[in-house]
C-alpha cells in the first residue's frame, strides 16, 4: 500500500490542519469496508446515510454528531453462548466516521430491518445564502452628484 508523507506540507502551511487530516484519513483503509453503507441525496438539501447492520440491535449502536464529524459505532453484547457451525453474519465491533460539510446537521436516525438510516439536512444561514440584487435604472435627466465634506 502506498503511503503519503505530508510532513513537508505541515512545515510550510498555516491553517490547513483540517485539510491535511482529511487527506490522511481518506488514505487510510484500516477500517476496511465494514459495515457497508449508502449515501443518497433525498432532495436539494436533504441527505441520508444508510448502514447495513444485520445482527445488531438499536441498543448496540451509537450515533454521535460532533463538529462536522458523524461517528457511528457498534458493539455486540453477548446474550448467551452460541456454538456456531458457520457464522456468516458478522458481529465484530465497528467504528465508521463521516466528515460532514459546513452547515450539515443530523436531523434524526431510525433503525428498521437491520438498516440504520441517518437523515441529514444542509441549513445554510440566511446571511450566507445568495440573494438577488435589484438593478436600478438611471434616467439621463437625473444625475447623482457627489458632495465632499471637509
Amino acid at each position: 500500500m502506498t503511503t503519503f508523507d505530508l510532513a513537508p506540507l505541515w512545515r510550510s502551511t498555516v491553517g490547513f490542519d483540517r485539510l491535511f487530516d482529511l487527506l490522511e484519513d481518506s488514505a487510510e483503509w484500516a477500517g476496511g469496508n465494514y459495515p457497508p453503507y449508502n449515501i443518497e441525496r433525498a432532495g436539494d438539501d436533504f441527505y441520508r446515510i444508510s448502514l447495513a447492520l444485520a445482527g445488531f440491535s438499536p441498543d448496540e449502536v451509537s450515533v454521535v454528531a460532533e463538529q462536522n464529524v458523524l461517528t457511528v459505532e457498534g458493539r455486540k453484547t453477548e446474550k448467551g453462548m452460541h456454538q456456531y457451525l458457520y457464522q456468516g453474519i458478522s458481529a465484530r465491533p465497528f467504528r465508521r466516521q463521516f466528515n460532514l460539510a459546513e452547515y450539515v446537521q443530523v436531523k434524526g436516525a431510525s433503525f428498521e430491518d437491520g438498516v440504520l438510516k441517518i437523515d441529514l439536512v444542509r441549513e445554510v444561514p440566511e446571511a450566507m445564502r445568495p440573494r438577488q440584487i435589484p438593478i436600478n435604472a438611471v434616467n439621463d435627466n437625473k444625475r447623482l452628484e457627489h458632495t465632499q465634506t471637509a
